[in-house]
């Protein structure tokens, strides 16, 4: 059904009042018990600021892709024809006329919307770029305690006894991960050379570079234990865990997209460009990041990636609102250490928390600059779309919050597919071997950490 969208919703239900359980202390442990329980089907686990929310089962959901933007809520299911000028702004109109002034929703943007964004740098193709949930049930979890609503109480008793159950094994890892991550070499190598050469010849000045590296049928990993896995050997900006709008992912993000305050109507953004290993030995740790502060190719790397986020932030909220509250320092991620930089505004009145999610997506990290040129070069010498990799798992509310991690350092799974990917920023000085190593440094963040799914026991034996 086509039309506007003043009643798509008018079936969701309401939250009950709110209740609170017993928990493990480890909130990261608490949420993969939720996951592994299963309530209400699809779900995502996000961490933000020490503080972990499971949202499970859709309620409702919108959906954008390169067409059409789709809403269902129980019966009912709207579509509009996308708005090309402003698709964002759709998925604002749609949640802006919500029943409950209390909701909050959980999603996930792909790399390709950016070819709607910004407009001749390549064909979105035709899988959902956006999707978000709203959830029956929302899970708050700090260590000890979980903080429940929903709108099924039948999932209070559930969510306890998921959560009082003992800790679960936590599986094998890959027998031989450094073998993994030095997988494939050559055409990588390949494409960083070519895209020196367009640098060089004036038509870009950085293309961050990606290389997908699948794993094994026999390697195929549960995500909850490698998530729990991962969690604990990462020192990530935000995690997430989800299977959602047919993507399941275990994430370790090292930096936001952006961040809007609902209240003050802050604008953040955190770039991290420049890129050294960290070492067992905190001398060689001291020394390489010695040599990244130092390093000409990465400060310049990273001064072009701070000067874009500044326009970026600059058109939701005017040049005068922009500031640089830190810059080049150098934050551990990991694997790897960053240089960082936070770059920050106050919204526009005139300006929504999806029009700054629209000027700063795709990450000015995960793509290069001038953008729309980067994004051209990716779509050269990458060979397959890049789906949810550099683009957003988010989340976002009625009071005005949005917080969008950006999609790095993690594990996907689709259509039978298991898969990591990492990339590397490109420069007029890069070389072909120190941008693959630079792949493998920041593999290492997960590969280590997966943990092999256990195949099913015959049916005799259960």
């Amino acid at each position: 059904m086509t039309g506007t969208w003043s009643s798509w919703a008018d079936a969701l239900p309401a939250p009950g009042p709110a209740q609170i359980v017993e928990a493990p202390h480890d909130p990261a442990e608490a949420a993969v018990r939720l996951a592994r329980a299963g309530l209400g089907g699809e779900y995502v686990v996000y961490e933000r600021a020490g503080a972990w929310t499971y949202a499970a089962g859709p309620a409702a959901t919108v959906t954008l892709d390169a067409h059409q933007v789709t809403a269902h809520c129980g019966s009912r299911s709207l579509t509009q024809p996308l708005d090309h000028q402003a698709p964002l702004e759709q998925i604002a109109a749609a949640l802006a006329h919500l029943p409950h002034r209390d909701w909050r929703a959980y999603g996930w943007a792909a790399f390709e919307l950016a070819h709607l964004l910004h407009s001749d740098t390549g064909d979105p193709g035709q899988d959902p770029l956006l999707h978000l949930m709203l959830p029956v049930t929302e899970v708050e979890l700090t260590p000890g305690t979980a903080r429940i609503r929903t709108a099924d109480p039948e999932h209070v008793p559930l969510i306890a006894k998921a959560l009082s159950r003992p800790a679960e094994e936590a599986g094998e890892s890959p027998a031989d991960a450094e073998g993994l991550v030095g997988f494939g070499t050559g055409s990588y190598q390949n494409a960083v050379a070519r895209t020196v050469a367009d640098i060089r010849a004036g038509h870009l000045q950085k293309a961050v570079l990606s290389r997908p590296l699948p794993l094994p049928e026999h390697l195929s990993p549960d995500l909850a234990a490698t998530y729990l896995a991962g969690r604990r050997a990462n020192t990530p900006a935000r995690s997430f865990l989800l299977d959602l709008g047919g993507w399941r992912a275990a994430g370790f993000s090292p930096e936001t997209v952006v961040e809007v305050d609902g209240s003050s109507r802050r604008v953040s953004t955190q770039p991290l460009a420049g890129t050294r290993a960290l070492a067992t030995d905190p001398g060689e740790t001291a020394r390489l990041r010695a040599d990244l502060l130092g390093d000409p190719k990465e400060i310049h790397e990273h001064a072009l990636s701070v000067r874009l986020a500044v326009d970026e932030v600059s058109e939701v909220c005017g040049r005068d609102a922009v500031v640089v509250e830190e810059f080049m320092t150098v934050r551990e991620r990991g694997s790897v250490q960053h240089l960082a930089s936070r770059v920050t505004g106050r919204l526009a009145d005139d300006r929504s928390p999806w029009a700054a999610f629209a000027a700063l997506f795709p990450a000015i990290t995960a793509t290069g600059c001038p953008k729309p040129g980067a994004l051209r070069a990716i779509g050269r010498y990458e060979g397959e779309p890049r789906g949810l990799y550099a683009g957003a798992v988010f989340t976002a509310d009625a009071d005005g919050d949005l917080d969008a991690a950006l999609v790095l350092r993690t594990v996907f799974q689709r259509n039978g597919r298991s898969w990591l990917r990492a990339g590397a920023g490109v420069m007029g000085q890069s070389t072909p071997e120190r941008e693959w190593e630079e792949t493998c440094e920041k593999l290492r963040s997960v590969a280590p950490h997966l943990r092999v799914a256990r195949p099913e026991p015959p049916v005799a034996s259960r």
